[in-house]
């Protein structure tokens, strides 16, 4: 199932590296519960980015009970070579793999690597990254999302970069419509209008989400901010 099927006008993205892993899966069925459809989950493997986060292992897990409630899982490979572990995160039960434009020398053949999976597949850039040239990349590539990093990738809490909105604009006058824009890193309740009318349709949540106590109301107060 394409990304365009998942995406419910905006959907908001809880980020699992931000979870509580003493009870992931119960907080992973409170929140599809309360109307969660896409969980992000990202992967550091220690040389693209400095931290080592989370691998297929832990995708297993979980993969079973996301999907039994029709969910998806959107795994985030901040990783050199992105392309060597995409047979185990599809094994693991990824639906779709993002990886990052900087980590890849030929775009187009990384992305019909996925795609052979049966993966969907995603371009991200970081915010050094000029957001012209990486959009223009993903129309050649032909992935399924572009997703514009407003934090410096590898750790959860950062603030939101405010420069990541002209980066967001200049992504979204180049993309097609068919094309959608995450944004990942210090989305909250104050900030992720803004995003929306830059542009976005997708929003990774970590601490603005896991870090509150009751998790489906800082997950609704998110998609409130939007309206």
């Amino acid at each position: 199932m394409p990304w365009n099927d998942w995406i419910r006008t905006v959907e908001v993205e809880p980020s699992l590296y931000a979870a509580d892993f003493a009870r992931l899966g119960e907080q992973i069925d409170t929140l599809m519960r309360a109307g969660v459809r896409i969980f992000h989950f990202d992967v550091g493997d220690g040389h693209f980015v400095e931290p080592i986060t989370i691998g297929p292992i832990v995708l297993q897990s979980i993969s079973e009970q996301i999907h039994r409630l029709d969910g998806v899982i959107d795994c985030h490979l901040m990783t050199e070579n992105p392309e060597k572990h995409f047979k185990a995160f599809a094994a693991a039960g990824g639906d779709s793999v993002t990886v990052h434009i900087e980590a890849c020398d030929d775009l187009y053949a990384v992305a019909q690597a996925a795609r052979a999976l049966g993966l969907q597949v995603g371009m991200a850039f970081k915010p050094e990254t000029d957001a012209t040239g990486a959009a223009q990349a993903a129309v050649v590539a032909g992935v399924d999302i572009v997703l514009c990093m407003s934090i410096e990738p590898g750790y959860s809490g950062q603030a939101f970069m405010p420069e990541a909105i002209g980066r967001i604009r200049a992504a979204r006058a180049i993309l097609p419509d068919e094309i959608p824009i995450q944004v990942d890193g210090g989305i909250g309740s104050e900030n992720i209008a803004e995003v929306y009318i830059a542009g976005a349709r997708l929003f990774v949540a970590g601490t603005s989400i896991f870090g509150m106590e009751d998790l489906p109301r800082a997950y609704r107060r998110l998609l409130q901010a939007l309206t």
